[in-house]
């Protein structure tokens, strides 16, 4: 749909961007031993923050929150049919904090860039999260 804008220029309707691209540090290794990196990770609903709020896992053990929340909202990793909190809980250490981290930045944030300074000469600069691996510029 298009509407006319200040003094009848045409004005583009905005498109909200709902999915975003990962590729994770090591990468989730599958039964057959394929090892799975590239990823997606849809914004979340408030039904998402909720509904692992029931789950009993959750109730004994809050940490779990972030498996069952991620297990929600990663839509695609590498060839897999299908992602659930069972495949994030047998993820690595350090692909379940880059997740976490990327789920922060994207739903608080609304993209996969970050803010952040040179440490030599503290020019500020944005850089790109989504897509590229820890320590590759």
């Amino acid at each position: 749909m298009r509407r006319d804008g200040p003094a009848g220029a045409p004005q583009q309707r905005e498109t909200l961007r709902t999915e975003f691209e990962f590729e994770l540090p090591r990468g989730f290794v599958d039964e057959s031993g394929t090892v799975h990196r590239n990823g997606a990770m849809r914004l979340a609903t408030a039904r998402d923050e909720l509904i692992p709020l029931r789950d009993v896992r959750v109730r004994e053990n809050p940490a779990y929150l972030s498996v069952v929340l991620l297990g929600r909202v990663i839509t695609r990793l590498g060839t897999l049919a299908s992602v659930h909190d069972g495949t994030v809980e047998n993820m690595f250490a350090s692909d379940l904090a880059f997740l976490q981290d990327f789920y922060r930045q994207i739903n608080a944030e609304g993209h996969s860039r970050a803010a952040v300074s040179c440490p030599h000469c503290e020019e500020p600069f944005e850089v790109e999260l989504a897509g590229s691996r820890l320590g590759e510029s």
